[in-house]
């Protein structure tokens, strides 16, 4: 094939330009020199003419004799370099027969060469020639000898010293002989691999070589690392998914497991569940029949399951089934069959079905909600037992003469420097269990102060406990919040609500349902302890104990199993409250509590803002004079006459009083949900300072969960005699 005469000088003149391009990016990560500089131009150009020539040769041959002036490439590849190197600032570094070739031309001279070079240059190569010189010259940046003298290039490009004229000479004694070589690989025809060797012999110097190498090991080195990462965040997973999996109680998860398929049903045994299944087939008969007017086939079907409920009994297992349970399931298999031959049909029968499925759901949602009332009526309800000690307890206590009725060291209870103790209950043994704990726990009882308010009602019985067991070296106190006559409707308005007819109707009259499940609608807000003013009492406690700087509030249903005088040690940093947040999950935020349709709680509360809980609290009560908490406490709860910001509880307006006036404590000083949840970590609650029973499942009811109940029962001293014949036994 004929090729033009232009092809040929573009790809001969690109050859020489790239080994000009080559050879400076090899100088450029040298040291450069006077005289390695002269000795590196003197080689080169020996190079250029002898590669011109074997080009030329090739050439020749490939285009019928046509031949590029070998004169011009050799002027051309010398103009290009000088005028690389000079318009670059060699001058400032070179030897002094450079300087002088140099100053003999002046700056216009020298841009008059600068144009001339790039106009030979433009109008000999095409655009894709000159696209590759600027792609291989571009990344090179200024070429001066004040770039070497800062050594700024890495290790792997640094030649210092003498041995940069041998390398230089090692490198262009390699070249020459590869160029040989070219030689005589183009006699046999091979002209296509001349210019790929060229390039890469060139362009694969000792430096570039070292520069391979190294990215290369660093690229070796990232993917180990990467590689060992990978497998750390590995094994990180596993163990964290190991350790999950032993938190998980199955009591929570029940029987139920899609990997054990004889769970799949709560009754396992297969000959109790086929006379299940057959009953209800049987019924299902007995509707199409009677549709059909079959009443003999009904009477039978109806007889046949009598037969069948009397064999099947209470029986739960294979086990516990009559001995006639075998002839009763083959004789209602062929009446069944019998049935099914005569009344068969698919439509009927699967809307039978589905009628019945419907009313056992339904079935299902009532007996819930009859478990919901009766669960929050059991947790209203006094036991006998506790009912019991408090009626023996009060007795004898107004029977007491009036100077027995007294408690020791009554200075301490105005004491600042000792720690105070305020536990406002009804229940008495419970108050016993909090101040049992508090003492067995702490490392110096004679410094704490207990004081607790009860109601007119367990005054007596409350008082003649703690007669009759002192806590030790400590200091205990007993009043009855009926005489805080400061505590009255014109100053507080939840007992001026209390006092209302709307409130009266929600309470009394609301509260009697015609049925079981019809009453259990919004039945824990009904709780008598929100009537209770020893509820509400909290928000008072500045007025209760106005010479007192710090309190720990402590509730009826908690456990002390710690020395708690390191909460008195806790910076509180300004706020009033410390308590533990309880937002570790999304249904334990203020839009839990609080009504955010409202838009005076909207302004004013981040729904997302964390709770905090009630039951183990340290206020400062300096502070909370400062900042007038009982103040915004009346502020709410005259805003909430009408339930319209929160439903009732002292919770919610605890959580808007001391809302941006709490300090998070470590949640190992309180732990909650011993009272309703039965998945509670065990080692969370070995470590915790404080246990809370909160919920409805007190330790006190026989609705506890027993594996809890031994964290508060172990405070008891059950060969009390009044416990024992109230028969209050573990």
């Amino acid at each position: 094939m004929v090729m033009s005469s232009v092809v040929p000088h573009e790809i001969q003149a690109a050859s020489l330009i790239t080994f000009v391009v080559v050879r400076v990016r090899w100088w450029r990560s040298l040291t450069l020199d006077p005289i390695n500089l002269s000795n590196t131009l003197r080689i080169h150009l020996e190079m250029a003419i002898r590669r011109g020539e074997a080009g030329v040769g090739v050439l020749r041959n490939r285009t019928n004799g046509s031949c590029f002036p070998i004169a011009v490439l050799i002027f051309l590849a010398f103009l290009v370099f000088s005028s690389f190197v000079f318009g670059r600032g060699l001058s400032s570094s070179a030897s002094s027969d450079i300087n002088d070739s140099v100053t003999s031309f002046n700056k216009q001279d020298l841009n008059w060469r600068e144009r001339l070079a790039l106009q030979h240059v433009k109008s000999l190569f095409s655009k894709e020639v000159m696209d590759v010189i600027k792609a291989n010259m571009d990344d090179l940046g200024p070429l001066s000898l004040e770039s070497f003298r800062k050594n700024n290039l890495s290790a792997s490009w640094k030649l210092v010293g003498p041995q940069t004229v041998a390398d230089t000479n090692v490198v262009s004694a390699k070249s020459t002989e590869e160029a040989a070589n070219d030689k005589q690989e183009t006699s046999k025809g091979k002209q296509e691999d001349i210019l790929d060797r060229d390039h890469s012999s060139f362009s694969e110097t000792p430096s570039s070589l070292a520069r391979r190498r190294l990215r290369e090991n660093r690229r070796e080195i990232r993917a180990a690392d990467l590689v060992k990462l990978d497998d750390e965040v590995t094994v990180k997973l596993e163990n964290a998914s190991i350790e999950r999996s032993k938190s998980v109680d199955s009591a929570v998860l029940g029987k139920y497991s899609i990997w054990r398929k004889e769970n799949e049903n709560e009754n396992p045994d297969s000959t109790v569940r086929l006379m299940r299944d057959q009953m209800i087939m049987a019924r299902v008969y007995i509707s199409l029949s009677r549709i059909k007017h079959k009443t003999d086939l009904a009477n039978e079907l109806q007889n046949q399951i009598k037969e069948s409920q009397r064999a099947l009994g209470e029986a739960t297992a294979d086990s516990d089934l009559h001995t006639s349970a075998p002839e009763k399931i083959k004789a209602m298999g062929q009446i069944l069959s019998k049935a099914r031959e005569q009344l068969y049909d698919c439509k009927l029968v699967t809307g039978k079905l589905r009628a019945m499925l419907q009313l056992a759901d339904e079935q299902v949602r009532s007996l819930k909600k009859q478990s919901t009332f009766l669960s929050q009526l059991a947790a209203k309800t006094i036991p006998n037992g506790l009912h019991c000690l408090s009626l023996r307890l009060t007795i004898d206590y107004y029977l007491l003469p009036p100077e027995k009725r007294k408690f020791p060291r009554s200075e301490n209870l105005e004491n600042p420097n000792l720690y105070h103790y305020a536990l406002f209950s009804d229940n008495v043994l419970a108050a016993s269990v909090v101040v049992n704990s508090t003492i067995m726990n702490a490392k110096e009882p004679g410094k704490h102060v207990f004081h607790l308010v009860t109601d007119k009602l367990n005054f007596g019985a409350m008082n003649m406990w703690f007669l009759l067991n002192p806590p030790g070296k400590a200091t205990i106190h007993v009043e009855n919040v009926d005489e805080f006559k400061w505590l009255n409707s014109s100053y507080c308005p939840v007992l001026r609500q209390l006092e209302s007819a709307a409130m009266k109707e929600y309470y009394f009259k609301a509260a009697h349902p015609t049925t079981l499940s019809a009453g259990s609608s919004n039945l824990k807000y009904r709780n008598p302890k929100y009537l209770s003013m020893l509820n509400h009492l909290r928000f008072y406690l500045p007025q209760v104990y106005p010479k007192l700087d710090k309190i720990l509030f402590l509730d009826d249903d908690i456990v002390v199993q710690k020395d708690l005088t390191g909460l008195w040690k806790v910076d509180l940093n300004g706020k009033v409250n410390g308590a533990v947040e309880t937002c570790g999950e999304s249904f334990h935020r203020f839009d839990k509590y609080l009504n955010f349709s409202n838009p005076h709680i909207a302004k004013n509360f981040d729904p997302n803002a964390c709770g905090w809980a009630y039951g183990m609290n340290i206020f400062d009560l300096k502070e909370w004079k400062k900042k007038d908490i009982t103040g915004i406490y009346h502020k709410w709860q005259n805003m909430n006459e009408d339930r319209v910001l929160w439903k009732l509880g002292t919770l919610p307006p605890g959580l808007m009083t001391f809302y941006g006036l709490t300090h998070p404590l470590e949640k190992s000083w309180h732990v909650l949900g011993l009272g309703y949840n039965p998945s509670v970590d065990r080692s969370e609650i070995d470590n915790a300072a404080v246990v809370h029973y909160n919920g409805n499942m007190k330790p006190w009811l026989e609705l506890a969960m027993m594996k809890y109940r031994p964290y508060w029962t172990k405070y008891i001293k059950f060969d009390h005699p009044y416990i024992q014949s109230c028969k209050l036994g573990e």
